[in-house]
């Protein structure tokens, strides 16, 4: 297991999988609300529901979008 100095695991996030958007937020330049808004217009990766109130986020775009976040746009 890899610890940094202080002891504690550092978070990073998964290249696979699904990660709602506490899990990315440390990682993430813009507010919820705006990465909510670029979602909606193509600029962000795509929300994936489960249920009402469950929201998740394909981890292998937002690291493409991490990436390059001015650049991204949704393919298809």
């Amino acid at each position: 297991m890899n610890k940094n100095k202080s002891g504690v695991t550092p978070e990073v996030l998964p290249l696979t999988g699904k990660s709602r958007y506490k899990k990315f937020a440390p990682f993430s330049p813009v507010s919820r609300e705006k990465f909510r808004q670029l979602s909606l217009e193509g600029k962000a990766p795509q929300p994936e529901r489960m249920g009402i109130r469950c929201t998740f986020y394909d981890n292998a775009e937002l690291h493409k979008w991490l990436a390059d976040p001015i650049n991204y746009r949704v393919e298809g």
